[in-house]
């Protein structure tokens, strides 16, 4: 006899209570997607300095037209909150301060896989193409490719395009930013 498992799905307000009250420890590498609480992988050198490259590049080329988060939640309906590695989200005086940014505040997102290349292609893509975040690029360290993700589609991205090192792409908020490949994963 098959037993169907259910699962209890967790809101927001859940998971921030969850905080609050010690039952996740403050620093615990966790997220929540789409109700379910998942366990981040740990973060290596070479993560980290991918990270570090693109949010350097990022506040230079941006400057004061937008905000560069890096591993901060974005608010996803009630049941999401996920930490892309960067985001460049809509200036706001008060940095965020009062309420969370949400999809509507997104510019573009950067994850970077090593030992999530997976996750973040089979399950961030999908739920950032659902809530309309207009660009994610996924910087594959593993690879040596940025695939940029555009035109959103509630079942996913319409266009995939994968770069290589050499080549250079333009965040779709800033078209005058050009980035080289290299420079975020080398």
């Amino acid at each position: 006899m098959a037993v169907e498992l259910n699962r209890h799905r967790f809101t927001r307000a859940d998971y921030h209570r969850m905080a609050q009250t010690g039952i996740l420890a403050p620093d615990a590498r966790v997220e929540l997607i789409d109700g379910e609480i998942i366990e981040m992988s740990p973060i290596g050198n070479p993560h980290t300095a991918a990270v570090t490259r693109a949010t350097h590049l990022f506040v230079r080329g941006v400057g004061d037209d937008a905000l560069v988060r890096v591993q901060c939640s974005i608010a996803l309906g009630d049941n999401g909150e996920p930490e892309p590695d960067v985001a460049l989200v809509r200036y706001r005086d008060d940095f965020y301060a009062t309420s969370s940014a949400t999809e509507e505040d997104v510019l573009l997102l950067v994850e970077v896989a090593d030992s999530s290349e997976e996750y973040d292609q089979r399950t961030k893509a999908p739920l950032y193409a659902r809530y309309r975040i207009p660009e994610l690029w996924i910087a594959n360290l593993n690879r040596d490719q940025l695939v940029v993700y555009r035109d959103p589609t509630p079942t996913g991205y319409a266009t995939v395009q994968v770069l290589r090192l050499g080549e250079s792409v333009s965040p779709l908020a800033f078209p005058h930013l050009a980035i080289d490949v290299d420079s975020i994963l080398r």
